[in-house]
C-alpha cells in the first residue's frame, strides 16, 4: 500500500534566530542581551535533533524516506502511496494535514518534557512499531472532520482547527451572513468557524468570555457550564461572530449556530479591502475576502486520518 515514509520536520526555535542574526554567537548574544536564557533554546534544539536522529533510521527499515521542512508543504506533492510522519509540536500536524489527501498521519512528540501533545500520540520510540502498523493495514485511525471556506472565484481554505474570516487589522469587517434561512447585516471583529478538534482552543474563549460577562451582568460567582465542545469526527462545525456591532445599518441576531450536514453558512464581503480569510492561526497565508467576495462555508469532502493507538 505504501512505497515512502514522507517525514515532516520544523525548524527549531534556534533555527529561526540563526536564520534571523546569521550566526549562532549572533542569536546568543542576542537572547543574553534581553535577558533570555539561551542554554534553554539549546537545549530545546538538541533534544529535537536527538529526536529526528534516533527516528529516521527506524523509519527506514520500513520503506524509503524522504525528508521535508514545514515551510516547503505548500509546493509539496503527496502520492497516495504515502505515508506521512510529522515530528514536531501539534501545530506541524495541523499544517501538514491541509495538503494531504486522506494519507495516514503517525504525529510523533519529539520531546514530552516541554510539549504536552494533544494531536502527538507516539514517541520517538513507539513510532516505528506505529508507522509498521499502517503499512500492515493493522492500524487504527482517526477520520477528523476538517472545514472549508470557498469563495465563488474558486479559491478555496481547509482548516483543521478553525477559520477566521474578517480583517487584517483591528478595524471592524462589514459583510452580510446567511444560515438557516436567516441573512443580516454585520459589522463585527469577524467570524471564527470551529472543526471539532479546534472546538477546545479558540471557540472555547469565546464561550468562556460570554459566559464570564453574563456573570458578570447577573451577579454570579459560580463558574459557567462547560463551553461546548465536539468530537473530533463529528460531522458538524460551529460558527460564533466576534463582537458584532448593532446600528441603523447592521445586526446582531445572527451570531452563532451548528452547521451540520450538507448545510453552509455564506458570508458575502462588504469591505473594499483588507479583508481576509485565513485557517489555524497562520495569518500569513490568507485568501482575500474583499467586495464582491461570497464565502460557502461548511466541511470539507477531506479528512484528516490521524494514526491513534489502539484502545
Amino acid at each position: 500500500m505504501f512505497e515512502k515514509i514522507i517525514v515532516v520536520t520544523r525548524k527549531t526555535r534556534l533555527e529561526e534566530l540563526i536564520a534571523r542574526f546569521n550566526t549562532r554567537d549572533q542569536a546568543r548574544f542576542y537572547i543574553e542581551h534581553m535577558g533570555g536564557n539561551f542554554a534553554a533554546y539549546q537545549a530545546e534544539h538538541d533534544t529535537y535533533k536527538s529526536a529526528v536522529d534516533t527516528l529516521l533510521p527506524k523509519l527506514g527499515t520500513l520503506a524509503k524516506l524522504q525528508m521535508i521542512e514545514r515551510g516547503f508543504l505548500p509546493n509539496f506533492f503527496f502520492s497516495d502511496k504515502d505515508l506521512v510522519v510529522t515530528v514536531g509540536l501539534d501545530g506541524l500536524v495541523v499544517n501538514t494535514a491541509k495538503y494531504l489527501d486522506g494519507q495516514p498521519i503517525v504525529a510523533v512528540n519529539p520531546d514530552p518534557s516541554r510539549i504536552d501533545g494533544i494531536l502527538l500520540p507516539y514517541s520517538v520510540a513507539e513510532a516505528q512499531a506505529a508507522a509498521a502498523g499502517v503499512m500492515e493495514g493493522r492500524a487504527r485511525v482517526r477520520r477528523i472532520t476538517m472545514a472549508e471556506a470557498c469563495l465563488n472565484d474558486g479559491q478555496r481554505m481547509l482548516a483543521f482547527n478553525d477559520l477566521f474570516i474578517g480583517m487584517r487589522t483591528h478595524t471592524s469587517a462589514r459583510y452580510r451572513i446567511s444560515f438557516g434561512g436567516r441573512s443580516e447585516r454585520h459589522s463585527s471583529s469577524g467570524v471564527i468557524v470551529s472543526t471539532g478538534a479546534g472546538s477546545t482552543g479558540w471557540l472555547s474563549s469565546m464561550f468562556n468570555m460570554a459566559a464570564g460577562i453574563v456573570r458578570l451582568l447577573r451577579g454570579e460567582d459560580e463558574p459557567a457550564d462547560e463551553p461546548i465542545r465536539l468530537d473530533w469526527e463529528d460531522e458538524s462545525l460551529v460558527f460564533v461572530v466576534r463582537e458584532p456591532f448593532v446600528s441603523k445599518v447592521s445586526q446582531a441576531g445572527l451570531v452563532a449556530g451548528v452547521i451540520s450536514g450538507e448545510e453552509e453558512l455564506v458570508l458575502e464581503s462588504l469591505t473594499p479591502e483588507n479583508g481576509v480569510i485565513f485557517s489555524d492561526g497562520v495569518e500569513a497565508d490568507y485568501i482575500a475576502f474583499n467586495s464582491g467576495a461570497i464565502a460557502h462555508v461548511g466541511m470539507a469532502e477531506k479528512k484528516t486520518a490521524l494514526v491513534v493507538p489502539e484502545r
